[in-house]
């Protein structure tokens, strides 16, 4: 067993989580966190000695994860070098019997938001704009005096200048065309 990984250390990790036991310790911290929060996040690094939101190596954390997803209890998205895993419904009912929780408890992704009342319940708005008729024309705002509508006056000259693009989006060094025509063959004259 030793033989296999010290001679074939860089298996994927299919491969390592197939004959891998995890503590049954680890199992649950990983499990518990995971229902607390809904998600989990790991950077998809096998060699680092603990995840950076558990005590747990993050190995064996990729290794449970990937259980899960093989059972369908999580949906798994990879960006940039992390795992993203999210509970769905089929993995909530699975945590909860696995960690003997009642129905009352809920993943934070499930849960609202609570707000918390304002003092004095008025409608807080935006700065001071009181009350005014929604049915009237509003004001012109600053910004809008300032723009010009329409086409641009008599006096606007655009000036492209060509030559100075440092050889990009024109096909090349200044009269390259003319000096390869006249080389091969004569160019017929201009009328």
């Amino acid at each position: 067993f030793f033989f296999f990984f010290f001679f074939f250390p860089f298996f994927g990790l299919e491969h390592r989580c197939s004959i891998m036991l995890i503590p049954k310790k680890n199992r649950r911290i990983i499990y518990e966190y995971l229902f607390q929060e809904g998600t989990l996040v790991a950077k998809k690094d096998a060699s680092a000695p603990k995840h950076h939101d558990l005590d747990v190596p993050n190995l064996q954390v990729m290794c449970v994860m990937r259980s899960l997803k093989s059972r369908g209890l999580v949906q798994e998205t990879f960006n940039w070098g992390w795992f993203y895993w999210f509970l769905n419904n089929e993995g909530i009912a699975y945590l909860r019997g696995y960690l003997s929780l009642p129905e009352e408890i809920v993943p934070d992704t499930l849960k609202k938001p609570r707000s918390q009342p304002r003092e004095g319940g008025e409608r807080r708005g935006r700065g001071d704009r009181g009350e005014r008729d929604r049915s009237a024309p509003r004001e012109p705002r600053k910004f809008d005096a300032e723009k010009k509508v329409g086409a641009p006056s008599g006096d606007f000259k655009p000036d492209f200048r060509g030559g100075q693009s440092l050889g990009r989006g024109r096909g090349g060094r200044e009269g390259y065309r003319t000096q390869q025509s006249g080389q091969g063959q004569q160019a017929a004259p201009q009328q």
